[in-house]
């Protein structure tokens, strides 16, 4: 990817705008909202919370960069040969960076509430003593490996040429909230090295020792999931990259 042309920056920025919105909202749903006092949102709340920031940014910077605002979907597209091989970094440094800022206004918020406390995982990722039903690692990692390759399938699909024009926002948002419904009692729910990432750097200790396990399952789930549905549907169907420089002239 060259950064020196202007439509490749304004994607790495959407991209960073995109994940700073799913990591602010979703995990802010969940420190925030998701016990308060009598009218907490709970673990459905925090679910729809996380597919309501892809469903919205989708349709915000979906034209832009493709609106993948997660290292496993940028990965599992490319896998799946849907998105330039080259522009992978890139995409990934911005969703990194984007995440890490939202964690950082989280903080700044949510510390300003008596009794905070780091302590309870600020929405961190985590297995064994550290996961909300203290499942293993090993439950962890084959969870997080199979909900990831479920989210390109949908992916991949719902962005196909041939999938009815304009509702693939809505499929990917509510194929995360089944994510998350699935998920918050093994692992917190991942399926995102990025938006893991963000609260993990606050958490420090446990949270960033068991960070590992947060990229590797997801990319490795993404990646499967691109190439099964490529294999599924070998058709070409367009790159999820949002807007592509003009056709040189002739």
């Amino acid at each position: 990817m060259d950064l020196h042309n202007s439509r490749n920056i304004h994607k790495c920025v959407a991209e960073g705008i995109g994940t700073f919105w799913l990591t602010f909202g979703g995990c802010g749903s969940a420190v925030i909202a998701a016990s308060f006092p009598q009218v907490g949102i709970g673990l459905l709340g925090v679910s729809l919370a996380f597919g309501l920031t892809v469903l919205t940014m989708a349709y915000a910077i979906g034209h832009i960069s493709g609106c993948h605002l997660n290292p496993a979907v940028t990965v599992g597209l490319a896998a799946g040969g849907r998105f330039p091989k080259q522009d992978i970094a890139p995409y990934i440094v911005a969703q990194v960076i984007g995440a890490i800022i939202a964690a950082f206004v989280l903080y700044l918020i949510a510390s300003g509430a008596p009794g905070f406390d780091l302590t309870k995982g600020f929405a961190a990722n985590g297995y064994g003593a550290h996961s909300p039903g203290q499942y293993s690692v090993i439950s962890a990692f084959v969870a997080e490996v199979v909900l990831t390759m479920m989210f390109l399938f949908i992916i991949m699909g719902a962005t196909h040429g041939k999938a009815p024009a304009g509702f693939a926002p809505i499929a990917i948002g509510l194929g995360l909230t089944l994510i998350h419904l699935v998920g918050i009692p093994i692992t917190n729910t991942s399926v995102n090295p990025a938006r893991s990432t963000g609260p993990a750097l606050f958490v420090g200790g446990w949270a960033l020792a068991q960070l590992w396990l947060f990229w590797v399952a997801p990319l490795i789930g993404g990646a499967l999931g691109g190439v099964l549905y490529r294999w599924l549907s070998e058709e070409p169907s367009e790159q999820v990259t949002g807007v592509t420089p003009p056709a040189p002239a002739e």
